[in-house]
């Protein structure tokens, strides 16, 4: 079972809450928009971090995180990706490929909406964090946890850091 600790938007600011929230993850992934290297760096230090660079994220962001990482936890096919949309309104950029061979498991950020939406004509788990940094005009900071085992996504938890 791999444990993920799920962020996004933290545009530069990193609460010490975060840590604690994800003390008990195996990995952390960042759905964009970091805000620059040092964040990144943080959270690279702590966990095995996967990310990707989100749209007011710099060359120094962008040189070490894609903009997209599709890859395998476990069994689960994940695509992460910064803009991608969401079911019945994917981004125009993903809408080829999440078509012709969907994941099961689809990440983006950008939003600051958290959400948890199944897509049932593509069979796939869209997810959404929200906003974890203090910019934007999302009220409340949020994260989510959840679980890989083979196949199954499971135990998903909903963090909530407060106001921004």
């Amino acid at each position: 079972m791999t444990r993920i600790g799920l962020i996004s938007d933290t545009h530069g600011y990193l609460d010490d809450a975060v840590f604690k929230h994800f003390d008990k993850c195996d990995e952390v992934w960042h759905a964009g928009d970091f805000g620059d290297i040092e964040l990144a760096d943080k959270l690279a230090a702590f966990k095995p971090l996967r990310g990707v660079y989100g749209n007011i994220d710099g060359k120094d962001v962008r040189i070490v995180h894609p903009e997209h990482q599709r890859f395998l936890c476990e069994a689960v096919d994940v695509w992460m990706t910064h803009i991608g949309g969401y079911p019945n309104r994917y981004s125009t950029q993903v809408k080829p490929a999440i078509f012709t061979v969907p994941p099961k498991l689809f990440i983006c950020g950008h939003s600051h909406i958290l959400k948890v939406i199944s897509d049932k004509k593509l069979n796939l788990l869209h997810l959404n964090p929200g906003a974890a940094g203090k910019h934007g005009w999302h009220k409340v900071r949020t994260l989510l946890r959840f679980s890989i085992d083979d196949d199954k996504i499971s135990n998903l938890e909903i963090v909530e850091l407060g106001g921004r």
